[in-house]
């Protein structure tokens, strides 16, 4: 692989916005047919980076060659056309048009002067085809789940003749099965010698898919490993520059108390049905399953966001089933959603109001909001949550795992009873998961029940008490932690 030249070059790429340098000296080589992982915590320069390789941002110093020849793109139409396609961690899609419309957005293909619909729709059902994904190329996108979207993305770039692939997340929101999926078409695409820089938090997936690891840290490059196949402490060490300790914490000791019960719940849509367990005082409860499996649709039924159609919900022995999310929030039942951009901030506002926004009985009165107290309250809720940023910055200025810890912040400061969290930590690093695994042990320990929904499966096996496993909308079993691991969960999900 590196006996030929490299089909991208990057040599002391800088790049300041303002005063603030995020990017100092950056060098990079990308050949064709390998995997380049590029990993550092959020806020270490990855997406500057890659951002600049495709055209989204201008480096403020520094070179690029692409096959080459000088590389500097000044738009992403540049780079797409250049052969560079890039993968947004942030869903792009337009909700309104159909997946086909959306996979060829610009660049439709025509006849007679006019798009060509059913070329559009074979090509778009080739595409998806390639990943695995069975949904009519007519569909519209909007309403369609997360996982579904994200595959669209990835089939949508994948149409582009492109030499180099950038992925950002590509996997976030995927489960096993969908990523497996796209790590065959990647090998595919390897062999074909499409170059390739990874981007993910899942480093146990970067051990399994990467040839090489390049790690960013404060906007440098710190460090490089020329092979993947190192102990996941050894990488994030590199990443954090310090030594890690085990990044979960212990489990803690629930009591026998039930405080939460659910009692044959379905949903009225279908996306589940029958589903019964308990959660004691102090017990973190995992939720587990492949992609479609109806995990977020039962907890958000938990939490009065989705109709039920058959069951009951109860808290602390009273039947509190909700109609709306206002009855589950009133009853101290708070849901963190999968989708923090979307379901939870609202980005152009500041962190105090999105803060405040939960809870405007402590930060007004006689339903006049006090700016004085949303202030005072939002700060005292930062410190807590150790959210790094001040109350006035907005949530669009920080990072994935601090815009996360908002979220939570804005619903613990409630001192809910019950603490729903759907994928809490998707999409960011290993040292803001770690802050946020201890503040779902800190809840535990105070004696709230938890409930984690995850799609990383060593996630749910490392903070969970028991494990509920769902497939294909039913409960299959739940799991002790004692007798949870890769191969039992694998083996009910897929049941």
């Amino acid at each position: 692989m590196t006996d030929t030249a490299p089909i991208l070059t990057l040599r002391n790429i800088c790049k300041s916005f303002g005063p603030i340098e995020v990017l100092h000296n950056v060098d990079l080589d990308v050949h064709a047919g390998e995997v380049v992982a590029l990993l550092g915590e959020n806020g270490a320069g990855k997406s500057t980076l890659s951002n600049i390789i495709s055209g989204a941002v201008l480096p403020s110093s520094g070179e690029m060659t692409w096959l080459g020849a000088p590389y500097a793109p000044a738009t992403p139409k540049e780079a797409i056309d250049a052969g560079v396609g890039m993968i947004q961690q942030e869903l792009l899609l337009l909700p309104h048009l159909s997946i086909a419309e959306n996979m060829f957005v610009g660049r439709y293909p025509t006849r007679a002067g006019g798009v060509d619909r059913r070329e559009m729709q074979r090509r778009a059902l080739q595409g998806m085809e390639r990943l695995g994904l069975k949904l009519p190329p007519g569909r519209l996108v909007g309403g369609l789940s997360t996982a579904s979207q994200q595959l669209i993305e990835i089939a949508k770039a994948l149409t582009h003749d492109a030499k180099l692939l950038i992925l950002d997340e590509p996997t976030a929101a995927l489960g096993g099965e969908e990523t497996q999926l796209l790590f065959r078409q990647i090998e595919r695409l390897k062999s074909e010698g499409v170059g390739i820089i990874y981007i993910s938090h899942r480093l146990e997936e970067i051990k399994q898919i990467a040839d090489r690891i390049i790690v960013l840290r404060d906007g440098a490059r710190v460090q490089e490993f020329d092979t993947a196949d190192l102990p996941v402490r050894t990488i994030v060490e590199a990443m954090v520059g310090r030594s890690m300790d085990q990044l979960f914490p212990p489990l803690p000791v629930p009591s026998e108390e039930i405080v939460l019960e659910v009692k044959g719940l379905g949903a009225r849509l279908g996306a589940f049905s029958d589903v019964s367990f308990s959660v004691r005082k102090g017990e973190i409860f995992g939720i587990s399953g492949l992609v479609g499996a109806g995990r977020t649709e039962l907890v958000r039924a938990i939490a009065g966001a989705d109709p039920i159609a058959a069951g009951t919900v109860h808290l602390n022995g009273r039947d509190v089933t909700p109609r709306s999310p206002g009855d589950a929030i009133r009853n101290g039942i708070i849901l963190v959603p999968e989708d923090r951009k979307l379901q939870g901030v609202i980005l152009p506002h500041s962190i105090q109001e999105n803060i405040g926004y939960s809870n405007f009985e402590s930060v007004g009165r006689a339903g006049w909001v006090s700016k004085r107290k949303m202030r005072s309250f939002a700060d005292e809720n930062i410190r807590r949550f150790g959210v790094k940023g001040r109350g006035h910055q907005n949530a669009n200025e920080m990072s994935g795992g601090n815009q996360q810890k908002v979220v939570i912040a804005k619903w613990l400061a409630r001192n809910p009873s019950v603490v729903l969290l759907d994928e809490p930590t998707r999409g960011i690093d290993v040292g803001a998961r770690s802050s946020i695994y201890e503040i779902i042990h800190g809840l535990a320990e105070a004696g709230v029940p938890v409930i984690v929904v995850s799609s990383d499966l060593e996630e749910v096996l490392g903070v969970s008490n028991r494990i509920l496993v769902m497939a294909a909308g039913r409960q299959a079993g739940i799991l002790d932690h004692s007798e949870a691991n890769d191969v039992s969960v694998m083996e009910l999900a897929t049941a």
